[in-house]
């Protein structure tokens, strides 16, 4: 891109609505989003979100698809990378005055540029979020507990944290033998107070949790973004409402197995980010719903 490419890039993000949209869609990555929620997260009438989301699909920074009747935006990582590499490389010709920020962070957490692999000398820790932590990220945490315990500590918390668990979540954990003494609802809050355990991955399993405009975690994780439907809100026949909370655990499972699985010796963060995209792509298959 030439230098007035930037420029129009730069000032497509000069906007406070645009700079919310770009960063939202930053969060919900690989994945698309419908216009309309895009425009309830910002807080933007759907015609006004229009002319935001041409100007930032203009300028590169993201891509628009149609599926049915509905529009589906998603961040487009190469350009928005073209556009890092132009601040650090071109504006500021790398000094490492300016760039020691962006260069320090890379090699603290071994960023592109570094073939090193994440080997880590203790157990991971991973962070699920959604907005209750009352049935989806409870299910994550307990799941990974039990198939990588001494690989990873998993942790689950809520942006808009229920005072106690989903009963239903809690029987499906219970008869599928997970042990649910030490489960409960907490507040992201939590995680981000002064001496609580550093993650080194953070994971929302619910679009409106992603869609939260929330500060950066300390220590800048590792993140993803593996939506999964809320079975809270199915409605119908007890049998109907039984089978949301099986498909949600399901889909957990199955993204979660294939994330302990991954080869973290051999992976480098670039690596790794590509399989966790990879991951959040994939429901699995009914087969794969193992207890």
């Amino acid at each position: 891109m030439e230098h007035e490419g930037f420029v129009a890039t730069l000032s497509a993000l000069g906007h406070p609505t645009r700079l919310s949209v770009f960063r939202l869609l930053s969060r919900r990555a690989p994945g698309g989003v419908p216009a309309t929620e895009i425009a309830e997260a910002v807080g933007v009438a759907p015609n006004t979100l229009s002319v935001h989301v041409d100007i930032l699909t203009r300028t590169g920074l993201i891509e628009r698809q149609r599926q049915g009747r509905s529009l589906l935006y998603r961040l487009n990582v190469e350009g928005a990378g073209a556009l890092i590499d132009y601040l650090a490389g071109d504006c500021c010709q790398g000094r490492p005055d300016i760039c020691a920020p962006l260069y320090n962070r890379a090699a603290n957490l071994n960023l592109p540029g570094s073939a090193q692999a994440m080997v880590p000398d203790r157990p991971l820790n991973v962070l699920f979020i959604c907005t209750g932590n009352s049935a989806r990220s409870i299910f994550a945490e307990a799941i990974l507990n039990r198939i990588a315990g001494g690989k990873f500590r998993a942790f689950s918390a809520g942006t808009h944290a229920y005072s106690e668990l989903n009963p239903r979540a809690v029987e499906l954990l219970r008869r599928n033998g997970y042990d649910v003494s030490g489960l409960r609802s907490k507040h992201v809050a939590e995680f981000q107070a002064p001496g609580a355990p550093a993650m080194d991955f953070v994971f929302t399993v619910c679009d409106r949790s992603a869609n939260e405009d929330c500060p950066p975690w300390p220590g800048q994780p590792m993140t993803g973004h593996w939506g999964v439907p809320d079975p809270v809100k199915v409605e119908g026949t007890d049998a109907e409402k039984a089978l949301a909370f099986t498909e949600a655990f399901r889909m957990l499972y199955h993204r979660i197995s294939a994330f302990a699985a991954l080869p973290f010796d051999t992976l480098d963060r670039m690596s790794l980010q590509k399989q966790i995209d990879r991951i959040a792509l994939d429901s699995g298959t009914p087969a794969a719903a193992a207890g």
